[in-house]
């Protein structure tokens, strides 16, 4: 017994000894996620490894939708301390997290940011509504009869004779990515109720209309760029008739060689954003798992970094690079929160 006894206790403390090297063996943040929040992390990641004397977090473009699978995936120094994401978490996500024991998990809403549809300053310019954005990129459209057919517009001129004859040719995020369930959400539902045959089939099948607006082009018209939104802003820059969607900080960034398009005739500029009347206005979020809080060297203090004042503020250097920022009690509610190490709950996440 006591040779057991001894033995149990002999793996216990090899196993503390392996935990804490491995503890060592990683002295940085990982960070992991959204293109584009990737930038304003990334900025914070700087800021922080030069005050606050540890060596600057690791910050990785993964997309929103595989930063969360590797979030998710586990607790212990082989796994991200923190994912970004350019939509909130869904609850089928936070269930991953849990089954693997990713129990406690902290929730920053860093700010807002705005899917846009951009273009070439060489290009013609263009104002569309998300009806036409809808008939653009839809892999099925209704027909003269209202019926669903393959989607039959080459050109942007078969959508309505007053827009530009040239080819539809749109630059955009693949399904990884957060920046891809906002085009859905924000830009394609909206544009398909806007059609009448699709509003009505909205009413009698729901489930076939989910499926209408959730579905895009497979001939070229739409093409997947990956996730690094600087890809797409140097193609709309080799081609000047092509329209690429990302997020308002890279579009803010490129104003010199592009411009935004005007969507229901709301352009894509930072008051529309922060007053709600652009359509694609949309929150940005940061998930920091608590877990690792203690285990990986100033976490919680890059958390309290991330929701200062200086960073998140009106007047801090992330507004700087383009976050649209969020109303003062508001980003204080958020900062004591996070200060507090306050964790979220499935309520009300949605799928």
């Amino acid at each position: 017994m006591k040779l057991t006894t001894l033995a149990s206790a002999g793996a216990l403390v090899a196993a503390g000894l392996l935990t804490a090297s491995a503890a060592e063996a990683r002295d940085q943040i990982r960070i992991v996620g959204s293109s584009t929040v990737y930038p304003f992390t990334t900025a914070v990641a700087e800021q922080f490894g030069r005050t606050a004397n540890v060596k600057t977090p690791v910050v990785e473009s993964t997309g929103t939708g595989g930063g969360m699978k590797l979030f998710c995936a586990g607790v212990g120094v082989e796994h991200p301390d923190v994912t970004n994401a350019s939509r909130r978490m869904k609850k089928g996500e936070f269930d991953a997290c849990q089954k693997n024991g990713v129990k406690d998990i902290v929730e920053i809403n860093i700010g807002f940011d705005g899917l846009t549809l951009a273009q070439s300053k060489q290009g013609p310019a263009i104002k569309l509504t998300l009806g036409q954005l809808f008939l653009a990129i839809a892999k099925e459209v209704p027909g003269a009869d209202g019926k669903l057919v393959a989607n039959p517009h080459k050109n942007w001129s078969d959508i309505d004779k007053s827009l530009p004859n040239i080819k539809i040719e749109v630059l955009g995020p693949p399904p990884t990515s957060g920046t891809r369930d906002s085009l859905h959400e924000l830009f394609l539902e909206k544009g398909a109720e806007q059609i009448p045959a699709l509003a009505a089939l909205k009413k009698s099948d729901r489930k076939a209309f989910d499926r209408v607006w959730k579905t895009l082009r497979e001939d070229g018209a739409y093409v997947e760029a990956g996730e690094n939104d600087n890809v797409i802003v140097a193609k709309l820059e080799a081609n000047r008739n092509a329209f690429g969607i990302f997020g308002f900080s890279f579009l803010e960034e490129n104003l010199a060689k592009l411009r935004g398009v005007a969507l229901d005739g709301v352009a894509p500029e930072f008051d529309a954003i922060t007053a709600g009347t652009y359509k694609g206005a949309r929150r940005m979020y940061v998930y920091v798992k608590k877990a690792h809080v203690g285990v990986i060297p100033a976490l919680d203090k890059f958390a309290a970094e991330y929701v200062s004042p200086k960073a998140i503020g009106e007047d801090g250097y992330l507004a700087r690079k383009g976050l649209v920022t969020l109303p003062k009690n508001e980003a204080e509610n958020v900062r004591k929160a996070v200060l507090g190490m306050q964790t979220m709950s499935a309520e009300p996440l949605t799928n």
